[in-house]
């Protein structure tokens, strides 16, 4: 029997979030220290976009952007996948197939950050490693 789960059984909690207005450098050296490569973008407590260490090499490192000079905003992906913390994990799952992405933002419903879930903790999600499997397959299959 399948035990319905939701997202904010799962997800983890302490998301970092910076501002648009620091520096590239600043938002790597933040990765670098907390040994992660995806940081939310917030601005006047709202979600506008996400950086990932990706972001910075493409659009930042490879454009010839000066790192110390050149804001988060510059090299940001100001679109956002997101889904609400109590929508059911497989919906998730399924909208992170169609969206191509590795990890989704969780939101309230008053659309405040309050999470985020990877497919690391949709495969540790007890039932749930045939979920992250197929999601992680769709990702590779579109890269």
């Amino acid at each position: 029997m399948y035990l319905k789960m939701y997202v904010k059984q799962i997800m983890t909690r302490n998301v970092e979030c910076i501002a648009p207005t620091i520096s590239i450098a600043e938002a790597a050296e933040k990765m670098r220290d907390l040994d992660i490569g995806f940081l939310a973008v917030c601005e006047k407590d709202r979600l506008i976009g996400t950086l990932t260490d990706r972001d910075i090499v493409i659009r930042g490192v490879v454009e010839g952007l000066n790192p110390r000079k050149e804001d988060a905003r510059q090299v940001m992906t100001p679109s956002v996948a997101y889904c609400y913390e109590d929508d059911d994990l497989e919906q998730v799952g399924k909208a992170m197939q169609q969206k191509q992405v590795r990890r989704m933002l969780i939101l309230n419903r008053d659309k405040r950050l309050v999470g985020v879930v990877s497919l690391g903790d949709i495969a540790k999600a007890s039932g749930e490693e045939t979920l992250a499997g197929e999601t992680l397959g769709e990702i590779a299959e579109a890269a």
